[in-house]
């Protein structure tokens, strides 16, 4: 195991402990894991969870990384990848950044090189370990590279590789803000079902339940989901006649809207942080 690559988090938040979670509770070694940030209580927190290394010195962790991933705010990437380009100027490691938004030429740009750079887009469930990451990767990237990526980001969910760098706005409008769609679903739920006489913590549990279910039953079924919709629903029963309801309601135009919506604000904030 102690061939594995040294992989270096610049950033120690919510997502990154997450991925270091992951990755320990998959066997990797926790020697071949650093993470770099200012915040000691960030850092105490992930050396005291997962035993991983850990520096103030983001030169210093650089410098050791076969894998540097990026897991910093947006706003601060520019700062954080230019301060990064001297300990980098001869050293080639696989960057993969999950700030969002940021286009990969402005982040070679920044580092001052091209490098093989991977843009992930992460969603908060990896903080259960059920996350659901978007990839693409740049020219430079090697198949062992992209396996090494897999192995990162699998181990706090699942992965899907796209071919052009434009898609993962989709990819951001979908599974980067698409917990949330789910949770105003379940609020949705919750407060409808008290109206008909439940008790509020019933209502929420049966939701989030009902949520679980559903999402379990289409992950295991070979059908799709239009027909596991159809084999709940009987006719003239009570399930087609909530679903005809929100039919009538335009449900799938407020979703084109919604998730149109999340990928335009997605290219905008692309256009802005690359201006930066």
């Amino acid at each position: 195991m102690n061939n594995k690559p040294h992989i270096v988090f610049i950033g120690a938040g919510n997502m990154a402990s997450s991925i270091i979670g992951g990755l320990v509770a998959n066997g990797y070694p926790a020697n071949k894991i650093t993470a770099s940030a200012p915040s000691q209580e960030h850092l105490d927190a992930v050396s005291s969870q997962y035993q991983v290394n850990t520096t103030a010195n983001n030169h210093q962790a650089a410098a050791e990384a076969d894998i540097l991933v990026l897991a910093v705010k947006p706003q601060i990437l520019e700062a954080v990848c230019a301060d990064l380009a001297a300990p980098l100027c001869n050293k080639d490691p696989l960057v993969i950044s999950i700030a969002a938004g940021v286009e990969i030429p402005h982040i070679e740009a920044w580092l001052g090189k091209a490098l093989p750079i991977i843009r992930c887009m992460p969603n908060t469930p990896a903080l259960v370990s059920q996350g659901a990451s978007g990839l693409f990767a740049n020219q430079q990237v090697t198949a062992e590279q992209r396996q090494q990526a897999d192995e990162i980001f699998q181990a706090i969910g699942v992965t899907e590789w796209v071919t052009e760098e434009a898609q993962m706005h989709g990819i951001t409008a979908l599974s980067g803000s698409g917990p949330a769609y789910f949770f105003l679903m379940m609020e949705a739920l919750e407060d409808a079902s008290v109206k008909t006489g439940i008790a509020r913590e019933t209502a929420r549990k049966l939701a989030i339940q009902t949520v679980l279910g559903a999402a379990e039953m289409a992950k295991q079924s070979e059908l799709e989901p239009a027909q596991l919709k159809r084999n709940v629903m009987s006719p003239g029963g009570t399930t087609e006649r909530a679903i005809q309801s929100f039919e009538d309601g335009g449900i799938r135009a407020l979703f084109e809207t919604a998730v149109e919506a999340a990928a335009d604000r997605s290219k905008e904030l692309a256009e802005l942080l690359g201006k930066k």
